[in-house]
């Protein structure tokens, strides 16, 4: 008597739902808010030290300030408010991208890593958050311009209000490309002193770019920021083009938004990677 063998059926496992692109990045940007609503003195530094250099640094080289425009000559006050309100967005960012070295540290980045949405949303949400912060503490800045300079008119402000936001999307996933790869916030800030504040004083931000010697004008002719404080300069003061930063209107403002975008595509690559010893 032979007894029939009965197979159970084998059921092929759901493939893992993907969350898609953007509820992912929206996740993780409000998260980015819920966390600066918690840590609220993160402004103190963000905002508070910029207003001190532009204070000092104003109040100091503003009698012996010479500006190369002389058709409409500025104070330095004036000439180094923009550059100031960049710093603000360059503090911001990096406070911003500090936290993915804490969130990795604390396990949280490790759970984002393995769930099934593309990195890509990893990085706008990380990113799209830092800027959304630095846009709005530089808004708090850019109030004061119209005691400092002349007001452009409303029309020029969104349009500075749209390159500050650009130029926040730039620098954040500029430091999420630096923050990425390490595992001590230390680290990170001997990084920002090395290579993001020089790149901030070779942008135009402190001093024109045609007083500066020939081998540091070639080196801010090549800083991408350069053309970020220029094109917000520019919407500052109605689209007119600086003598000591003669950069077409046009040209500042491709060559911002052309180096926000690579940046952030720079910064999903860096994030698709893994580490040497195979780690997320």
């Amino acid at each position: 008597m032979t007894s029939a063998t009965t197979k159970t059926p084998t059921l092929p496992l759901p493939a893992a739902r993907s969350g898609g692109l953007w509820l992912p990045t929206l996740t993780l940007w409000r998260r980015e808010m819920v966390r600066f609503l918690r840590q609220r003195n993160r402004v103190i530094g963000a905002v508070a030290t910029p207003l001190v250099f532009w204070l000092l640094l104003g109040s100091g080289l503003n009698r012996s300030f010479s500006a190369p425009d002389a058709l409409q000559p500025v104070g330095y006050l004036e000439y180094f408010f923009p550059g100031t309100v960049v710093m603000v967005l360059l503090f911001t960012a990096i406070f911003s991208t500090i936290s993915v070295i804490e969130d990795r540290r604390e396990g949280f980045m490790q759970g984002v890593l393995v769930a099934p949405i593309p990195r890509l949303a990893i990085v706008l949400g990380k990113v799209l958050g830092g800027a959304t912060l630095a846009t709005g503490q530089g808004l708090l800045f850019l109030l004061v311009w119209p005691i400092v300079g002349t007001f452009p008119g409303f029309a020029w402000m969104l349009a500075a209000v749209g390159v500050m936001f650009v130029l926040a999307v730039a620098l954040t996933a500029l430091g999420m490309c630096i923050a990425w790869p390490m595992d001590s916030t230390a680290g990170f800030h001997a990084v920002m002193n090395l290579f993001l504040m020089p790149m901030w004083f070779l942008s135009g931000a402190v001093f024109p770019i045609n007083t500066a010697p020939l081998w540091l004008r070639v080196v801010m002719w090549c800083n991408p920021l350069t053309y970020g404080q220029a094109a917000f300069s520019q919407m500052l003061n109605a689209g007119r083009v600086s003598r000591g930063a003669p950069i077409p209107v046009a040209c500042s403002l491709a060559a911002t938004g052309a180096f926000a975008v690579a940046i952030t595509l720079l910064a999903a690559a860096v994030v698709g990677l893994s580490k040497k010893d195979g780690s997320l």
